[in-house]
């Protein structure tokens, strides 16, 4: 089934299953995805659907870490089921190892030595990941293993 079919019937069922948290998250999803689909003026293919969908998940993080300072631990729960239902919706994630493993191979084929190279991995690298890995982890990661 495509993407976004899943998502709109992922709003049904939350619908149908009074699950509020659910509803809200796919709603906003998809709210966000006709927005980006009027501003590009075509249907999204799926990895930028993906990629809108990283996008929200990672401001309810943000919004879930600004709770929890604010010691709001009920709006950071709610914001972390909501990241639940949108998780749904990406490819599993890497594990370290695998990530570790992607990021050895990119700076072997860019030849990069040095971090001021590191636009040579990230190129070669983000389109191996996305979606799969959050970016800000990945680009720590490959800055870590270009410095030593």
């Amino acid at each position: 089934m495509e993407l976004m079919q899943r998502i709109e019937e992922a709003l049904r069922e939350a619908i149908r299953s009074r699950r509020e948290s659910g509803r809200n998250a796919v709603r906003l999803l998809l709210t966000a995805l006709k927005v980006r689909e009027k501003e590009v003026k075509r249907p999204l293919e799926e990895p930028e659907i993906r990629q809108l969908i990283s996008s929200q998940i990672k401001q309810r993080r943000d919004s879930a870490e600004q709770y929890l300072r604010g010691g709001r631990k009920d709006l950071a729960a709610l914001e972390e089921e909501e990241i639940e239902v949108l998780s749904v919706f990406l490819p599993e994630q890497l594990t370290p190892e695998a990530l570790d493993g992607l990021i050895e191979t990119a700076i072997a084929e860019s030849g990069a030595q040095t971090v001021k190279e590191m636009g040579k991995v990230m190129k070669l690298l983000m389109p191996k990941v996305a979606g799969r890995a959050e970016g800000k982890l990945v680009n720590d990661l490959t800055r870590r293993k270009l410095s030593s």
